[in-house]
């Protein structure tokens, strides 16, 4: 079932409520790959009724970004949503989102200043935002994300937290291709030479990834690793961040403490395609 409408979207997901069931709900913006459709049916296995939206965002593109070209195809997200235990597709139109005169914006602090936030700067002001604006409008009681936009999901467990939405967070793993390509709506830029090209951002984390596990805890040593491995891997890719942090915060000690959780965290250009990866890595 399709629902464009904000009130209508509303109205029945308080039905749903009244009704006793639990919502799920995965946001996307559309263009949905295996790695969404794996959201959803996790969402499907444990939740009574599933929402999925589609949503390309203008708040969380820079003017230099791709909002213009980002692959859409509704009636494509609708088959593939509802073919993994999606219940209800909800698309509005950026016009019922933000109407003439909308101005208010979330800013979820220091926690999207770094990485992501350095190179888009108030991106995560409009992920915010839309988020907040869709758990008011979907009344999940579970939200799905994917570990592949980490940062992403550490802003938006800020922002349940800090806002006080009464909603549990999922976050699930990244899902890869057999080459262990990141699933992204944004592959379709590549070329199949840069297709080929792109699969070193998975060696680069998991060579850094076994450096750590042998007993590597500086952080300059294994931000050096990643970048020389997809530098002699493919010089034709610009790195934008190629960097170890601290899992929970996202600080960056010169030396990371043993048990602590270190991510890995990627973000390039390949031709036309900006790609990020991570991966999360415990420290012996």
């Amino acid at each position: 079932m399709l629902i464009e409408a904000i009130a209508q979207m509303q109205q029945w997901s308080e039905a749903m409520r009244t009704q006793g069931n639990i919502i799920g709900l995965v946001p996307t913006m559309g263009f949905l790959h295996e790695g969404h459709c794996a959201l959803i049916k996790t969402a499907a296995q444990e939740c009574s009724v599933v929402i999925t939206t589609v949503f390309v965002n203008p708040l969380q593109f820079g003017p230099s970004e791709d909002f213009a070209r980002y692959p859409r195809d509704l009636e494509r997200d609708i088959q593939l949503a509802t073919q993994a235990g999606a219940t209800v597709v909800f698309a509005p139109t950026v016009e019922h989102m933000y109407p003439a005169g909308y101005a208010a914006m979330i800013d979820p602090g220091p926690i999207a200043e770094k990485f992501e936030g350095i190179f888009r700067p108030g991106h995560f002001r409009g992920v915010a935002t839309v988020v907040a604006k869709l758990f008011n409008i979907t009344k999940p009681h579970v939200a799905y994300f994917g570990q592949k936009d980490y940062q992403q999901t550490l802003v938006i467990s800020q922002l349940i937290r800090d806002l006080n939405f009464d909603i549990r967070m999922r976050v699930l793993p990244t899902v890869r291709q057999d080459d262990g390509l990141a699933l992204s709506s944004r592959n379709v830029y590549l070329s199949p030479q840069e297709r080929q090209q792109a699969t070193i951002l998975y060696r680069a984390l998991q060579e850094a990834e076994y450096a750590i596990r042998q007993g590597e805890r500086r952080r300059e040593t294994i931000n050096t690793l990643l970048r020389h491995t997809i530098e002699a891997g493919c010089p034709e890719i610009k790195i934008e961040y190629a960097a170890a942090a601290t899992a929970e915060t996202l600080e960056e000690p010169e030396f990371f403490a043993s048990g602590s959780r270190v991510v890995l965290l990627l973000a390039v250009r390949l031709g036309t395609a900006r790609l990020i990866d991570n991966s999360l890595v415990e420290v012996p």
